[in-house]
């Protein structure tokens, strides 16, 4: 359900449009570069005592802040000046929607504009939600040229029409759009709060009312000393590559299931809405039919490395893997939820990911993943921690929702001012 069904309940109050925030009648239409400007201050950053640049890739989608740089020493070619305050706005690949607020003095990418207002006829601090508005986005990707790497001139944006309220009006929405954005700053911050799997485990976890925890050490950081640390071949009983078979065997009344990386929800599970049924011999649904909590591993292409853990649905319905999935079935020392959260975590980014190799194709060998180093502790404890790691997603989802309703919220007030 997107934002606005989740506010469809909600009723319009009639005697807003009177109120004096939103009364137009001394509404001014303007273009864009007749109230903003667009600075062109170049100058030798090390000369000028600049420390940092900031590059488009470090302009993120959707967010008006900047959290990452680079240093000036390390060597740049940079020389455009944004100064704290200052709009910056992506002008390569408008659709990604990146604006952000300069918290400091650096120099900047070419394909960023350095935007101010104009005069005194537009409130700083609203400028840079007007750059994030639809109506803007819109009109900047309908105007960029280029098919590989589209750009928007600064003449199409200065020629970008609105509806200007006077300063008081703007100072009350901007204070508001301020708050709504600070708030969910802070969700965002919250919900990047994401620590280690088996870091949150060995200082948290694993205690189990224990003062002290000994730990030792392993090539892959230290964990409780009542943990073992071994391969996923060593706790694996069985495991096999999903199967092939012609696209003629494909049929709506087919008499298995094919499961695909493209089934795979964001919780590790599985969607079965859309999952095709192919008629398969028998024998072949005997050796690969899923059964609950074995473990997919997608081998191949720009999904390699994900995971999932299949849960029987108890339709009465056969499922398989498909051919680019890998199945994993473990003995009773480990448990598949623990797996797909450790590969979920900062370890499965280290360790998994770099195992898919090759540039056209990406694909990850089942030896390779099963050669993997992992930490495995007692079972109740594994279990103890994807109960207490499923608390963590559910707070996740929640802040998720929350960020999702402001971002509705605040472009639906930008959007009235257009």
């Amino acid at each position: 359900m997107n934002a606005p069904d989740r506010l469809a309940h909600l009723r319009v109050n009639p005697d807003w449009a009177k109120r004096p925030l939103f009364d137009r009648s001394k509404w001014q239409r303007v273009g864009f570069g007749d109230v903003v400007e667009n600075l062109n201050e170049t100058v030798d950053p090390a000369e000028a005592g600049i420390e940092r640049y900031i590059g488009l890739e470090d302009l993120e989608p959707g967010s008006l802040y900047i959290r990452s740089w680079g240093n000036v020493a390390d060597g740049t070619t940079f020389t455009r000046r944004v100064r704290p305050g200052q709009v910056l706005f992506g002008k390569r690949r408008a659709y990604q929607r990146k604006v952000a607020v300069a918290p400091f003095e650096a120099v900047v990418s070419g394909d960023i504009y350095v935007l101010a207002p104009k005069g005194d006829r537009l409130l700083a601090e609203l400028l840079p939600f007007l750059c994030m508005s639809d109506r803007f986005f819109n009109h900047a990707v309908g105007t960029s040229a280029g098919s590989l790497s589209p750009r928007t001139n600064w003449s199409s944006l200065a020629s970008f029409e609105f509806d200007l309220p006077p300063l008081e009006n703007q100072r009350r929405t901007a204070a508001i759009l301020i708050a709504a954005e600070s708030a969910l700053e802070q969700s965002i911050a919250l919900g990047r709060c994401q620590a280690d799997v088996t870091a949150v485990v060995a200082s948290t976890f694993s205690m189990r009312g224990r003062r002290k925890v000994e730990t030792k050490k392993t090539p892959n950081g230290d964990i409780p000393k009542t943990w073992d640390f071994g391969s996923i071949e060593s706790v694996t009983t069985h495991s096999a590559y999903g199967p092939r078979f012609p696209s003629s065997a494909y049929a709506s009344d087919g008499n298995v299931y094919q499961i695909r990386t493209t089934d795979f929800d964001r919780s590790g599970g599985i969607r079965f809405t859309e999952i095709p049924s192919a008629h398969v011999r028998k024998d072949v649904v005997t050796e690969h039919r899923l059964q609950s909590d074995d473990f997919l591993l997608s081998r191949s292409g720009e999904y390699a490395g994900l995971t999932a853990v299949f849960s029987d649905p108890n339709d009465g319905r056969a499922y398989i893997p498909g051919a680019f999935l890998i199945r994993y079935r473990f003995s009773e020392r480990l448990d598949a939820r623990y797996l797909l959260k450790l590969c979920e975590s900062e370890f499965g980014q280290k360790y998994v990911k770099p195992l898919a190799t090759g540039s056209a194709q990406p694909n990850i060998s089942g030896s390779a993943f099963s050669r993997l180093l992992i930490p495995i502790p007692p079972i109740e404890e594994q279990r103890e921690i994807v109960a207490a790691l499923r608390q963590f997603d559910s707070v996740g989802k929640t802040l998720a929702s929350f960020e999702e309703r402001q971002r509705f919220l605040i472009n639906e007030m930008v959007s009235s001012l257009l």
